[in-house]
């Protein structure tokens, strides 16, 4: 395509990006107004669901780029691409934690508790405090990668982003070592950072609550719910785009195969979580299953997590064309995802009395929840739209 053919293309998606400035916009306002009402619970508890959820698909729709290039996988092409621009959101999660500093009272219930000791972990200075280091080097990392990547593949040109990337005298192959080595950072700090995160901010809500496996269950599932993001931006620019992508039949079906294993590893780490508390039968750890049980609508939240997480995308791709399909895969990494936005719900609503009489979820917390990938959208599109060679032919040669 030439420069005339890519704004034009790129002049048809602004009605998307005010599709995503009205979501934006209806999910501040309904959180505000719960606020003005004096529903202070409501409004930060859905707030730190929908932080969790979409930050954790940022950071593992990243991951699946750098484990491409630390594995030298030839056939993820512009998937990888595509990878890379879930970095746009980075500064918006960490904004989003910063501000969730403001609602501490309504999202965590231990606060003047008698925590039998964990007071020296419990405590919010310090859970604040290492939680924000964490992510901070963390998004370092993949944002040095980032560059990196860039630098490798695009040539310099107007932009302010080009432009910064201009200064770097680093030639090919010396960034191409230097992904290497921030990629395995990443890697590793990615486990480690969620692993906390989802012990201060899931796990603490229930603070007698013990579980080993939880942080692993927790970055496992960022990594399947980044995939199924990555699949539904892949799956989006190419209905949009059409033969103009870089993206082939191939692509989806690899990332499709991929993203089945790991819909049966997320299943099978939710299996081995409940399994090993039900036969345990340990009242400090069955007590947080009986929670989720006990009231009708949670048991309705559950089953439905696990029809659409799980057996649904195992029965349909099976299929050898389902996973060559677009649209088809648009429509099943976006049920997906919802089935994993409830399920962590259902870890944080229980504990913090999220209205445990049906129904569970109202209006405000629907806007709420619809202005986060609203947020993702514009900030993943934003980054595309400066670089459209990632993903788009163009007469340039790409490195």
């Amino acid at each position: 395509m030439t420069s005339k053919q890519i704004n034009a293309s790129m002049i048809r998606t602004r009605p998307l990006f005010a599709i995503f400035a009205v979501l934006i916009l209806a999910g501040l306002a309904a959180f505000l107004l719960l606020l003005s009402f004096r529903q202070y619970h409501r409004a930060w508890q859905i707030y730190l669901v929908n932080f969790l959820f979409w930050s954790a698909v940022a950071q593992g729709g990243l991951l699946f780029s750098m484990i491409m290039h630390v594995t030298k996988a030839k056939w993820s092409g512009a998937l990888q691409n595509l990878s890379e621009a879930f970095v746009a959101f980075f500064p918006i999660s960490l904004i989003l934690f910063l501000l969730l500093f403001t609602g501490k009272n309504y999202v965590f219930p231990w606060i003047g508790q008698d925590l039998h000791g964990k007071e020296v972990w419990l405590n919010i200075p310090f859970l604040f405090s290492r939680d924000f280091a964490g992510l901070l080097i963390l998004y370092g990392f993949g944002f040095i990668y980032v560059f990196y990547a860039l630098k490798s593949k695009i040539r310099s040109g107007g932009g302010i982003i080009r432009k910064i990337m201009a200064w770097s005298r680093a030639d090919h192959e010396t960034c191409r070592a230097r992904m290497t080595t921030f990629a395995v950072l990443y890697m590793i700090t990615y486990a480690v950072v969620l692993s906390l995160i989802s012990t201060d901010l899931m796990m603490s809500m229930t603070p007698h609550f013990v579980s080993t496996l939880f942080g692993g269950y927790f970055f496992i599932k960022a990594f399947f719910i980044g995939l199924g993001g990555l699949i539904i931006l892949a799956s989006a620019t190419s209905l949009a785009f059409e033969e103009n992508t870089l993206l082939r039949t191939a692509h989806f079906h690899d990332i499709g195969k991929l993203f089945f294993a790991f819909c049966i590893v997320w299943a099978y780490f939710l299996y081995a979580q409940v399994m090993v508390i039900w036969y345990g039968n340990i009242p400090e750890e069955t007590h947080y299953l009986i929670e989720r049980f006990h009231h009708s609508a949670w048991k309705l939240i559950l089953i439905l997590a696990f029809v659409l997480s799980f057996i649904i995308p195992f029965f349909t791709l099976i299929s050898r064309k389902a996973k060559t399909k677009p649209l088809l895969m648009l429509v099943l990494c976006t049920l997906a995802l919802l089935g994993i936005w409830l399920e962590n719900l259902l870890l944080i609503g229980p504990a913090l009395r999220f209205d445990t009489a049906a129904p569970v979820l109202r209006v405000f917390d629907v806007l709420i929840s619809l202005g986060f990938p609203g947020l993702m959208a514009c900030a993943v599109a934003g980054l595309l739209k400066s670089f459209p060679e990632l993903f788009l032919k163009t007469e340039e040669k790409v490195n």
